[in-house]
């Protein structure tokens, strides 16, 4: 089926099945599927659909972005890279002057300077940037949230984990990917409320989720957004 609303057109599935509420279900491809009560209205199907019209919008390109797989970076003028959730497109100084390569954000771009113009080199320099702004924007939101709780962390480092975006262990030190600070503020507060909600409850049971909730009523949007989009997150 086709339905147009606010000049935008999507094609879904219709299903009626043996249940009591309508659903919108979103397979990995981007394809979208309504499954409503048997008898349901065509308005009330389209009211539904026109009700979560942005977010259907949304994760529907998501997934077909997903589905693509995300092209392979490009290291000159024309490309970009993600910084807190927005992806910027870079400028490449080659100076062989400069004691080091590295990377500024100037107004709404990358500047990258490096010795000579070598996809490692600004591979590096990104890296090296994304590791420094991480650290800070973590230990600025640990200092931000601490008002929630009794202990502090022991210690607070980055590194380079492509298994888990954040730990904690028994001695309450807390370690965090280099790559969040790709991630939007929320979605990296999302992920310093989590371990640091992990010094209290070391397992990921009811009191530690009701902790997170606490804190962070929408934390499960944020989670969200870490599982759509990290596979973007990439240098």
């Amino acid at each position: 089926m086709i339905h147009t609303f606010s000049g935008e057109t999507i094609r879904f599935d219709l299903i009626y099945k043996k249940r009591t509420t309508m659903g919108i279900n979103i397979d990995l491809y981007g394809n979208v599927e309504v499954q409503a009560p048997k008898g349901t209205s065509k308005e009330c199907i389209l009211q539904l659909l026109e009700e979560h019209w942005d977010f259907i919008q949304q994760r529907t390109k998501e997934m077909k972005d997903r589905a693509v797989g995300h092209k392979e970076n490009v290291y000159d003028e024309d490309g970009s890279f993600l910084y807190l959730g927005n992806a910027f497109p870079i400028l490449i100084f080659q100076d062989s002057d400069i004691e080091k390569d590295n990377v500024v954000f100037e107004g709404d771009k990358l500047h990258i300077y490096v010795k000579h113009h070598e996809e490692d080199r600004i591979k590096q320099a990104l890296k090296r940037f994304y590791y420094q702004q991480c650290k800070a924007l973590v230990e600025k939101r640990i200092q931000f949230y601490q008002s929630y709780f009794k202990i502090k962390p022991r210690s607070v480092r980055i590194a380079d984990n492509k298994k888990t975006w954040g730990t904690c262990d028994s001695m309450r030190q807390l370690t965090f990917n280099w790559r969040l600070s790709m991630a939007p503020l929320a979605v990296i507060d999302y992920v310093v409320v989590h371990e640091m909600c992990h010094m209290v409850h070391m397992n990921h049971d009811r009191s530690f989720w009701r902790l997170v909730g606490k804190i962070l009523p929408d934390y499960e949007q944020r989670q969200n957004w870490l599982a759509f989009s990290s596979w973007k997150m990439i240098v």
